[in-house]
């Protein structure tokens, strides 16, 4: 059973929070054990008041230890005006004890805010882009709808956590048990995490049986911590030969040669658009060390990584 806390901040949007609320519900319906436990939280006492009056029960944060494997921060409105030096020192806390963190809407700007996005890829509703063009720090902002990087869970408002909270049910209990949830929901297509850019995988890829479909949303849903051939075929329902067999034909490679291009590419534009250090961009696209990311790299590109630095300009 995973611990899932939402730290409701006032002024939170309901049906952002109720996406991202109901699928876990569901997914505790529809198993014969619980496979989720959930916790309200807020900074406003033991109620939290939404975008439309609404309100949910919640307790303080301050009062609780956080004990969680994933915490989500729920904004609305304008987090950038928050300036909450107890709220961020308990978010640092619970990084700096092992829990992952999420952000809602605009809850990556107070993550950002409490110092927690660096060297991380996320995303926030489009309504808070141009907060972080006015907060200090170099950010790895993606226009996408949701992004999961190692432990740092983001996405943008309305209907988004939907299909964010499908990539972590597919991840803990398969593409079959996630999709039964979506079904639920009448949630007839779920959208990839670069939606709506997916000129959609068929757009890439042509016409997909659907277990390569899922085992490709897993990928670039998993680029930092890459998920093992075993575990990718199995969330997708097939055994491995299966899915390797379905996966050549509709794409000409094998799987963890498609994988690996997968997070190469992200390393690719991660290298031409930032200054992170190559060793950390190896880290981010799930290499063991520069030395084997600048390999694969070779491998791909036919250059070195350090080639597409730019240099710097003069000070």
């Amino acid at each position: 059973m995973k611990r899932i806390a939402f730290l409701l901040l006032d002024g939170f949007a309901l049906l952002s929070t109720a996406s991202a609320l109901e699928p876990l519900r569901a997914a505790n319906l529809f198993s014969p054990t619980q496979r989720y436990d959930v916790t309200l939280l807020s900074n406003s006492g033991t109620q939290a008041k939404s975008s439309v009056g609404g309100r949910f029960d919640t307790r303080p944060f301050h009062e609780i230890f956080p004990r969680f494997d994933l915490i989500f921060v729920v904004a609305g409105g304008d987090p950038a005006q928050i300036d909450d030096p107890a709220l961020f020192a308990w978010l640092q806390q619970a990084d700096r004890s092992g829990v992952a963190l999420g952000g809602i809407s605009g809850g990556a700007v107070i993550l950002a805010k409490a110092g927690l996005l660096e060297n991380r890829r996320f995303t926030v509703h489009w309504h808070h882009y141009g907060d972080f063009e006015t907060l200090p720090g170099d950010w790895l902002l993606e226009r996408r709808l949701f992004v999961i990087d190692r432990d740092r869970y983001t996405c943008a408002g309305g209907s988004a956590p939907l299909d964010m909270m499908h990539a972590i049910i597919a991840r803990d209990h398969g593409t079959g048990f996630a999709q039964r949830i979506s079904d639920w929901f009448i949630q007839t297509e779920v959208r990839g995490a670069d939606a709506p850019q997916r000129s959609s995988l068929t757009g890439r890829y042509g016409v997909l049986a659907a277990p390569v479909e899922a085992a490709l949303e897993l990928m670039q849903s998993h680029i930092a911590d890459p998920l093992g051939q075993d575990q990718l075929a199995a969330l997708s329902g097939l055994s491995t030969r299966q899915l390797q067999r379905q996966f050549r034909a509709a794409t000409g490679r094998s799987v963890m040669e498609e994988y690996r291009r997968i997070r190469l590419e992200t390393g690719k534009n991660l290298i031409s658009s930032t200054r992170i250090p190559l060793a950390e961009i190896a880290q981010m696209t799930g290499f063991s060390s520069q030395a084997h990311f600048s390999d694969a790299f070779r491998k791909l590109f036919g250059t070195a990584p350090s080639v597409l630095r730019k240099p710097e300009g003069p000070a």
